[in-house]
């Protein structure tokens, strides 16, 4: 168990790593967001005595053992629940839950559904390496067809699940895209979904090394990155390539994206409220189109917790100091033998 040590200094990186070995493989994406978060971490001032890391099953789910913070290593896929739990108990904590493509989309889907409708205000990011790394390599729900692995060793023949659609269709109120490789785009990224009130839901692109290296080459290697990444704030043009001379824009009468030239007077603007348009570009895949990385999605709404103990302090619930005996004799009860 981590010792969390309150202090009146401000904190540094540095102090929300534990003294636990970091035990992923050498060259694991997992080291990038793990400093990307201590990083956010220090930027945010977080009080260490008052941050929680959830995480199920996984090589992500290490994640609490590496962040000096309190944290709870759970059971596969029910991470959302147990920190929604946390939340719904002690609404002043400020909680994360950490999870991968299999834990959350597969055996977790149920409860990642329910904690982004909810809309439990929490930080969700989810470690996308489109394999399942920790059992040794077979294909995930997030696998491409034709993935190779000891599960599929002929090639899957599935259609891959989108972790940011699958967030969208949920009814998430904060939906983002990052990757391992953008140190300052993920902080970033990171820095907006903590500041969110409500569930935030991002997606971070992580490169397997032993099971699945280079699978996410065709977008994050550095010679092609510029055309083949959208990066998207809002209310600024859709543009992208090398000198940013490339544009999206609306098929005229379609809800379709098509690549058009910068100069064009109809280029979209990204509009963060917009959540059709965030359901379009979460369905641009490269070669055809570039990948939208960033804020897809923010629209806030009331969070679970808050709108719960509301209706409990307007029911008079958890008012009357009357003893747990007294509840339970009260209302329609009656007395056996």
């Amino acid at each position: 168990m981590t010792v969390v040590t309150v202090t009146d200094r401000e904190l540094q990186p540095k102090d929300y790593a534990s003294d636990q070995e970091v035990r992923w493989c050498p060259g694991c994406g997992d080291y990038a967001i793990l400093k990307a978060v201590q990083k956010v971490l220090a930027d945010i001032g977080a009080p260490r005595e008052r941050t929680v890391f959830v995480s199920g099953i996984g090589c992500a789910a290490r994640f609490p053992y590496y962040i000096s913070t309190y944290g709870f290593h759970t059971i596969h896929g029910r991470a959302p629940t147990i920190a929604t739990g946390i939340k719904l108990a002690n609404p002043e904590l400020d909680v994360w839950v950490v999870t991968g493509d299999g834990d959350a989309l597969s055996i977790g889907g149920n409860h990642l559904l329910h904690v982004l409708r909810r809309n439990v205000d929490l930080q969700l990011v989810l470690f996308n390496n489109e394999i399942y790394g920790l059992t040794k390599g077979q294909y995930s729900p997030t696998s491409r067809r034709g993935t190779r692995s000891p599960s599929t060793p002929l090639g899957s023949v599935e259609n891959p699940v989108s972790a940011c659609q699958v967030a969208l269709g949920a009814g998430a109120r904060f939906v983002a895209r990052s990757v391992d490789t953008s140190m300052a785009h993920l902080v970033g990224v990171l820095e907006r979904a903590h500041a969110h009130r409500g569930a935030s839901f991002v997606e971070v692109f992580q490169n397997c090394v032993v099971f699945n290296d280079g699978v996410f080459d065709n977008f994050t290697a550095k010679e092609i990155a510029p055309e083949a990444q959208l990066p998207v704030e809002h209310g600024k043009p859709l543009l992208f390539g090398k000198s940013r001379e490339k544009g999206l824009r609306l098929v005229p009468g379609k809800l379709e994206l098509e690549v058009v030239p910068a100069t064009a007077p109809d280029v979209l603007v990204h509009d963060e409220r917009n959540r059709a348009l965030a359901q379009l570009l979460t369905g641009l895949e490269p070669p055809a189109f570039p990948v939208a990385l960033g804020v897809l999605y923010c629209d806030p709404a009331p969070a679970f917790e808050a709108e719960v103990h509301a209706q409990a302090r307007a029911a008079g619930l958890g008012t009357d100091p009357a003893s747990l005996d007294g509840l339970l004799r009260s209302g329609q009860t009656w007395t056996v033998g």
